[in-house]
């Protein structure tokens, strides 16, 4: 006798339960068959009612039957059923179906890449997994899953392999245990972001994109086990997909996105990466082109600009209406992503000036990666970029602003790029000179430091000239680079480090090229600031160093220091006693002999 509930149903639904409801299995198989109609027409709610009817242990029964009797038929069907209800998102996070995750994951492992099974397995995995936090952490420490789904990942249609990576991103925090199984992951993705043209293709992208800037991973440890990968392809086969991306006509968040993998791949190969041959790439629908080898670079460096303009000019009017309005605040989630967005494009053009400054100051043109016409094209394209980031630096000068993350980097970068061009923006550059030593981060207790180490190529290639001297003193910023230098030196004598070592390099010559030519430029150095320079060099080169070429060079400018007082005036000095004073004459001592 049918049953209140199965009266009440549709016709559809009562015929459904009479099938499944049979004692013969050729009357189930029927019932399973038309289960699947509710499936395609995405008809949860008669989902609910069936499954409710069945009960919980009807599938349990019917998956240990097909599987103790290898009947392949009716566990394709019982999956394909498993799959329907789990349309329903309650069905799916319910424990009984989570349990099922192990005996899903034990078939997929025993089929054919050509089984329809496999397909239905992962779409189950996909659905149970979304469903509950649960589903996705049973999935997770399923041993060996991610590298067994990432064998699998290519013959997958409809990107159901990439959603179910995108959940577990998404859910669960990876293991350091995990890594190398996902690196497997973002190589067998990579074949798939340049081989197709659909709209899988997109799908490959935002995953690619998630895992290579994913906080929640080691980025470090990832990267190093992708350098390590077997596979040698899969860089040539991402530096297709993300030409592919960045020459046609798709979203901003995409051409971003794949901004975001070519910084990733940069930082993981080095700048060469952005050279190379291209293939399977032309328009989304399949057609190919030849492409130079550079044109990964200049789409690189082209879209970089433009995002870079979007997004600082996005910063400037978000801080510009907080100024306005005391209840706002610059610090929400959406200026902290573009801040995270700014930095990431500054590495990206850093990483393509370094990519510049090589192959000018190579002597072999065996090892020149970009000839003099891309050259000549990057320095255009880089040239535009600093004029932009020079434009957002005036705007926050004139609203008052010193103090952030997003100044910092903006002045790292300009240093960057005028320390290899000293001609670029020079105009400009000098009316802000003053301006953006005075910069600091946001994490910044004691006043500008790092802007002033981030300038001082820059600084050291200016003063080589009588008017760049005549720009500095002019805004005060000798004694910039002289306070600078004195906190280097102390940082030295705790740790020694390749950066702060160049820093220390970089702000002596541009103080010996000052005070080379004060009679030309007279510089004024209050005796503070000359005497604190006097101790730090003394006593730096005695403690630490051994080598004639920085106790020469340390001599030299404490021998140009004293021109600008007397031992009489530094004795009564109380921050200069005797014990200075004998460092100081040994200093001199030691480069004499």
């Amino acid at each position: 006798m049918a049953s209140q509930q199965d009266t009440q149903s549709p016709p559809l639904v009562h015929d459904c339960l009479k099938l499944l409801k049979s004692e013969t299995d050729e009357q189930r198989l029927a019932g399973l068959e038309l289960l699947t109609q509710f499936r395609k027409a995405n008809d949860l709610s008669s989902l609910l009612t069936i499954h409710h009817a069945l009960g919980p242990h009807f599938l349990d029964q019917l998956l240990r039957t097909a599987t103790a009797r290898c009947n392949d038929a009716v566990l394709l069907l019982s999956i394909t059923a498993l799959d329907a209800f789990c349309r329903v998102p309650q069905i799916a996070a319910a424990n009984d179906v989570v349990s099922k995750i192990p005996l899903v994951l034990k078939l997929v492992s025993t089929s054919q890449e050509s089984d329809p099974i496999l397909q239905e397995c992962y779409e189950f995995l996909y659905l149970v997994s979304t469903a509950s936090d649960k589903g996705a952490t049973t999935l997770f420490n399923s041993g060996g899953f991610i590298k067994m789904m990432a064998s699998h990942i290519p013959v997958l249609p409809d990107g159901v392999a990439i959603k179910l990576v995108q959940n577990l991103l998404r859910t669960v925090v990876f293991l350091d245990i995990y890594v190398a199984e996902l690196s497997v992951i973002v190589a067998t993705l990579a074949r798939q972001f340049a081989m197709l043209h659909n709209a899988a293709k997109f799908d490959a992208l935002h995953l690619l994109s998630g895992i290579l800037s994913s906080t929640h991973l080691n980025s470090a440890r990832l990267r190093d086990s992708l350098r390590l990968l077997s596979d040698r392809n899969w860089p040539n086969y991402m530096r297709d997909g993300v030409v592919a991306i960045l020459q046609n006509h798709v979203g901003a968040n995409e051409k971003l996105e794949a901004l975001v993998l070519a910084e990733a791949m940069v930082s993981i190969f080095g700048e060469g990466w952005l050279i190379g041959e291209i293939d399977n790439v032309g328009e989304l629908d399949g057609k190919k082109e030849p492409i130079p080898a550079d044109r990964c670079l200049l789409l690189v460096l082209e879209q970089s600009r433009v995002e870079v303009v979007v997004l600082l000019k996005a910063l400037a009017y978000l801080k510009n209406e907080a100024s306005k309005n005391s209840k706002s605040s610059p610090t929400g989630e959406t200026v902290c992503s573009k801040k995270r967005n700014v930095a990431l494009l500054f590495s990206l053009v850093e990483k393509i000036i370094n990519l510049m400054s090589n192959a000018v100051a190579s002597e072999n043109e065996e090892e020149v990666l970009v000839d003099e016409n891309t050259c000549v094209k990057m320095i255009d394209g880089l040239n535009e970029t600093i004029g932009v980031v020079l434009e957002y630096l005036q705007d926050a000068k004139e609203h008052g602003e010193r103090k952030g993350n997003d100044l910092l980097a903006s002045v790292r970068i300009i240093g960057r790029y005028v320390a290899e061009t000293p001609i670029a923006c020079e105009d400009k550059v000098g009316e802000l000179l003053g301006y953006m030593l005075s910069t600091e981060g946001e994490d910044e207790p004691t006043g500008p430091f790092y802007s002033v180490c981030y300038l001082l190529p820059m600084l050291c290639q200016m003063t080589v000239e009588i008017e760049g001297c005549k720009a500095l003193i002019s805004c005060g910023g000798h004694n910039t680079v002289v306070d600078c230098l004195v906190r280097l030196i102390r940082q030295h004598n705790r740790y020694m480090g390749e950066d702060n070592g160049r820093c220390i390099y970089f702000a002596w010559h541009t103080i010996l090229n000052l005070l080379s030519n004060k009679e030309l430029v007279p510089v004024p150095l209050d005796d503070l600031t000359a005497v604190n320079l006097l101790k730090a060099l003394a006593y730096w080169t005695e403690s630490t160093h051994d080598d004639p070429s920085i106790v020469m060079m340390a001599s030299r400018i404490c021998a140009l220091l004293l021109d600008f007082t007397s031992q009489k005036a530094l004795l009564k000095n109380p921050d200069f006693d005797n014990n200075s004073l004998g460092r100081l004459f040994r200093l001199i001592a030691r480069s004499l002999a």
